[in-house]
């Protein structure tokens, strides 16, 4: 067996954060900052898809089975094309509906059961929030604790940081 470790100190190891320099703690906080927003980010767009399959089933709910009287084949129906947009149409069947299923595939299901497909869906993406939020949660504390070192860094070396500037800069 082979060992490519370069430092001494293994990956999962903690670091004495109090030992870098405040260079790499800066590059490190940025670091930090950089994955709490694609994060935040990525939490924002599993909430969306989230919403987006609770209003599948509300107008699999609403649109087809209409509150547990079924509507009839024909009805004038308003077919959600956004949250917030709605256009007239007429219920082609009321035996099936097209499910979108991922990149661009529909298929025909049972209203109950693209019901349930849409609410394992939601329940899905509810277990990975709740991991992902414990992930954001874990990242904005280390945040925090290198934000913390690094202020107690800049406020004890200030004195020294000014004379190495002065010193650097008056030889020359």
């Amino acid at each position: 067996m082979t060992s490519k470790d370069t430092s001494s100190q293994s990956p999962n190891q903690p670091i004495n954060l109090s030992s870098l320099p405040a260079q790499q703690l800066t590059s490190i906080k940025n670091q930090l900052t950089q994955e709490l927003q694609h994060l935040t980010n990525s939490f924002t767009q599993l909430r969306a898809a989230q919403a987006k399959f609770r209003d599948c089933i509300k107008s699999i709910r609403d649109g087809v089975e209409n509150g547990g009287r079924e509507k009839k084949q024909g009805a004038s129906i308003l077919v959600p094309l956004t949250p917030s947009l709605y256009v007239p149409g007429k219920l082609a069947s009321t035996e099936t509906v097209l499910v979108d299923i991922g990149t661009g595939f529909y298929v025909e299901k049972t209203p109950p059961a693209a019901r349930q497909f849409y609410t394992s869906k939601v329940e899905e993406l509810g277990k990975n929030l709740k991991d992902l939020e414990s992930i954001v949660q874990g990242k904005q504390g280390n945040l925090t604790v290198v934000e913390d070192v690094l202020r107690q860094k800049m406020m004890s070396e200030p004195s020294s940081s000014t004379q190495d500037a002065k010193d650097s800069g008056g030889e020359g």
